[in-house]
């Protein structure tokens, strides 16, 4: 079995995807909160501003005083290997969705499995997870991922053994 997928058809750039990688990604999800806790707002323009301006203070302080880290720095990193090597993690879609540059004409993305295809609309296709650990280990047997919808309605029966994603 490949862990590598393609993502072909109507798309302007075909993408390989390697999930073997998205552990070092920094957009990588936690499974095991992602679907029970609400979803981030989308920051207003002027909240926005807010916040950079704030961390831009934070900032002239660091060069101005020098960064003082808190003796927990260790603790934390300990914790974070942790998190890694027994969470469960996902990937959101719609980054390489987007990067393939589908044409205008598409009209839904087919996922192809072992056991036959799946075809959804292309614009619920922005919002798929697609897990790639479980509990810190690959999804040898039946990945290389598994493939949830954005709300988690199919979380209990995700999409599995999937070779190759088509936009038609």
């Amino acid at each position: 079995m490949s862990d590598i997928m393609m993502l072909t058809g109507k798309v302007k750039f075909t993408i390989t995807l390697d999930p073997g990688v998205w552990i070092f990604d920094d957009r990588k999800i936690d499974l095991d909160t992602y679907f029970s806790q609400p979803k981030p707002e989308v920051i207003e323009t002027d909240q926005e501003e807010e916040e950079i301006k704030k961390w831009s203070a934070f900032w002239d302080r660091e060069i101005q005083e020098g960064a003082v880290f808190p003796p927990t720095l260790k603790t934390e990193r300990r914790f974070l290997k942790e998190k890694i090597i027994t969470g469960s993690f996902g990937m959101p879609f719609a980054p390489f969705l987007r990067n393939a540059e589908p044409h205008e004409d598409a009209s839904e993305l087919v996922i192809v499995t072992e056991n036959g295809e799946v075809a959804l609309p292309l614009e619920t296709a922005y919002d798929l997870i697609f897990a790639f650990s479980k509990n810190g280990k690959p999804l040898r047997d039946d990945g290389p991922v598994h493939i949830y919808f954005g709300d988690g309605s199919n979380r209990e029966a995700p999409i599995t053994n999937v070779r190759q994603l088509i936009v038609r």
